[in-house]
C-alpha cells in the first residue's frame, strides 16, 4: 500500500485560542505534520510549555516569522489579527504554498465594505478576487483548486448553514431576516480584557454590537450570493457566560406555503451528504454542549404555532466548526484527503 506524503503545515500566530485549537486538531491528524509555528513574543518557547495539554504530542518550538521558512510548507494557516495574512499571502502563493486565513482579510469581496468595517486600507486588494470563501457546504468545488481560502467567521458559519436551504429554494423573504446570536467568551480571543474577566461575565448575559458587528457584512454578502439578490439581516449578537459555543436563532417570513414536515425533509435532503451538519429530528432543541470540541453543526427547524414564520436554531463550537476545525476541513479538501480526517471527534459531555 502506498504511503501518502504528509502535508507540511505552518501556523502563523499560534498562541491564541484559535492557534491552540489548530494545534490540538493537527497533532492527531494522520496526514498533517506541523513543521513551523510562529510567534514573535514566544520565540524559542516550546509549544508544550505554553500549552501543557500538548505535552507528548508536538515536539516543536515557536519561532519568529523570519526564521520559520514558511515557503517550505504545503499550507500555511494564519491565526492572526486582520491584515497579517493579506500582507504575506502574495509571497507564499507565488512560492506554491496554499494559504488559509482564519481572520477576515479575504472574507469580503467588496473592498469598499471591507475598508469601512475594518477601518484601514486593504493590504493586498489584488489578491481578493482570486480568493475562495471556505464554507465547504456551499463552496466545495471552488475550495479544491484555491490558492487562498478565507475561512468563514463563527457567526456567519452558524447563520449560513441555518438559512442556506431556505434561500436556495426561494422560500423566505430575504429583505427581512432576524438573527439572534450568542457566543461563548473564547470568541473574544485570548488577550486580557476587563470586560471578559470571570467576575465581569459570570452569572450575566448581555447583547453587544447592536449598531453593527463585523460579521454582519460577511453574512449579508454570502447570503446575497446564494440568493442572487440583496439579503438584509438584523443581526444581534450576545455574550454567553460559557467558554465555548455559538447558538443562533434565525427568524424569517415564508413566501410559499410549506408544512413543517416538508421543511424538515428539505433540510435533511440538503445536508444528507454533509458529514458535519446534523439536522435533528422535529421538536429538537440543539445545545452548544452537544458540539463542544467538534466540527459539527446541529440544526432544528420550527414553525411556531403553525404561523408564517420559520425559525431555525443552529449550534457550533466557535473554535472548531467556527474556526480551526473548518480550516482543517478546508485543508483536507485542498489536498484531496477524506474531509473528516482528523476531525472525527465526539463532543465532551457533560
Amino acid at each position: 500500500m502506498t504511503q501518502l506524503k504528509k502535508v507540511k503545515v505552518g501556523i502563523v500566530g499560534g498562541t491564541g485560542y484559535t492557534g491552540s485549537e489548530l494545534l490540538r486538531l493537527l497533532a492527531r491528524h494522520p496526514q498533517a505534520e506541523v513543521t513551523a509555528i510562529t510567534s514573535r513574543g514566544e520565540a524559542g518557547v516550546l509549544v508544550a510549555q505554553l500549552f501543557p495539554s500538548l505535552r507528548g504530542e508536538l515536539d516543536l518550538a515557536f519561532t519568529t516569522p523570519d526564521e520559520s521558512n514558511l515557503t517550505a510548507c504545503d499550507v500555511v494557516f494564519f491565526a492572526t489579527p486582520h491584515g497579517v495574512a493579506a500582507a504575506q499571502a502574495g509571497a507564499l502563493t507565488a512560492a506554491g504554498v496554499k494559504v488559509i486565513d482564519l481572520a477576515a482579510d479575504f472574507r469580503l469581496q467588496d473592498l469598499v465594505l471591507w475598508e469601512k468595517w475594518y477601518a484601514h486600507k486593504h493590504p493586498a486588494p489584488e489578491l481578493v478576487p482570486a480568493s475562495v470563501y471556505g464554507l465547504p457546504e456551499a463552496n466545495r468545488d471552488a475550495i479544491r483548486n484555491a490558492k487562498i481560502i478565507a475561512n468563514p467567521g463563527c457567526y456567519p458559519t452558524a447563520t449560513q448553514l441555518a438559512l442556506m436551504p431556505l434561500i436556495e429554494n426561494n422560500l423566505i423573504d430575504v429583505a427581512d431576516i432576524v438573527v439572534d446570536a450568542k457566543s461563548g467568551i473564547s470568541g473574544a480571543g485570548r488577550g486580557a480584557k476587563v470586560d471578559m474577566l470571570f467576575a465581569e461575565t459570570y452569572d450575566s448575559f448581555k447583547a453587544y454590537g447592536l449598531n453593527g458587528h463585523r460579521h454582519l457584512p460577511e453574512i449579508e454578502e454570502r447570503l446575497s450570493i446564494m440568493a442572487n439578490k440583496p439579503v438584509n439581516i438584523t443581526f444581534v449578537p450576545h455574550l454567553l457566560p460559557i467558554i465555548r459555543g455559538i447558538e443562533i436563532t434565525a427568524y424569517a417570513n415564508l413566501t410559499q406555503e410549506i408544512t413543517l414536515n416538508e421543511l424538515q425533509q428539505l433540510f435533511e435532503t440538503r445536508y444528507a451528504n454533509e458529514s458535519f451538519v446534523d439536522v435533528m429530528p422535529t421538536g429538537s432543541t440543539p445545545e452548544t454542549r452537544t458540539v463542544k470540541g467538534t466540527n459539527h453543526c446541529r440544526l432544528a427547524i420550527y414553525r411556531p404555532q403553525g404561523r408564517n414564520k420559520v425559525v431555525v436554531t443552529s449550534v457550533i463550537d466557535n473554535l472548531t466548526k467556527g474556526a480551526a476545525g473548518q480550516a482543517v476541513q478546508n485543508m483536507n479538501i485542498l489536498f484531496n484527503l477524506p474531509e473528516s480526517m482528523g476531525l472525527d471527534t465526539i463532543a465532551l459531555l457533560p
